[in-house]
């Protein structure tokens, strides 16, 4: 029997797995949290010299590209290599792809030297990286035509990775199964780092389930669930992302059966 969001939830907070990121420094703070708020293990460890080191005591590798240097790629492929070695999932947030050209390059490059297994990011981003002729507006999400179901299939099935678009209907594919998820809240789009944060959760959820896709799923899922529960009294983006954090804590096998919204389709 296939595990539910909540199923999942609770296995991160069982097993408390360590999630090792290297990610954006504007949002570095609520990716941490965000990760001990569900009970894992969040390690922000980003020199050259002990990156690797720190990923072989890690579950799960979260790279999130939003303050890219060129120093900074390189310190991600040195992790993700040990990653790959190791064995656990690499999770890349392309954030801001289509951006600048720079973005484009490291993006691909990340892609093509080492081993990604979730690549995640907007529509536009995605689409970037899917080769694309898209401009994202710094790393705010820009309007993007065409079927992004069958977008993200093509992408995953060409990186034989998941591909997650985030939106107002989240997207989790494999190229073979498809999920959608349809749980969220507009004041998510107020908070600057609610995509980081997803990303991590993401992570989180992978590091306790090898069926990446549907770990992607649920983690959505039951980010989404307490984006709603959370915006039920919140005055506005301050009060919201407080809430945000106490909600997800709080999270229980009722609320997250009852409210989550995840469609699966299969090829």
């Amino acid at each position: 029997m296939r595990p539910t969001a909540y199923d999942l939830l609770d296995r991160v907070r069982q097993q408390k797995p360590v999630v090792h990121h290297l990610t954006n420094w504007v949002t570095i703070y609520d990716c941490a949290q965000v990760v001990k708020t569900l009970g894992a293990s969040p390690v922000m460890a980003h020199a050259r010299e002990e990156v690797a080191e720190m990923a072989q005591i890690a579950s799960a590798l979260v790279l999130n590209i939003g303050t890219l240097t060129v120093d900074f790629v390189e310190a991600m492929k040195l992790a993700a290599h040990s990653a790959n070695k190791k064995g656990i999932p690499v999770i890349l947030d392309v954030c801001g792809a289509g951006a600048t050209a720079l973005r484009d390059r490291k993006s691909l490059e990340l892609l093509n030297e080492v081993r990604i297994d979730v690549i995640k990011g907007n529509a536009s981003e995605v689409a970037r990286i899917s080769g694309e002729s898209v401009k994202t507006r710094g790393v705010d999400v820009t309007e993007v035509s065409g079927d992004l179901v069958a977008l993200a299939e093509k992408l995953a099935a060409q990186r034989k990775a998941t591909v997650i678009i985030t939106g107002k209907v989240d997207i989790a594919t494999d190229g073979r199964q498809t999920h959608l998820v349809k749980n969220g809240h507009p004041l998510m789009t107020r908070v600057v780092g609610t995509g980081c944060m997803a990303t991590s959760v993401i992570g989180a959820f992978a590091a306790v389930e090898s069926d990446l896709s549907l770990a992607a799923a649920c983690a959505l899922a039951c980010y989404g669930v307490a984006a709603e529960v959370a915006a039920e009294k919140a005055a506005g983006p301050a009060s919201f992302k407080e809430r945000l954090f106490d909600c997800l804590y709080n999270l229980d096998r009722e609320t997250v059966d009852r409210m989550q919204r995840i469609e699966t389709t299969q090829r």
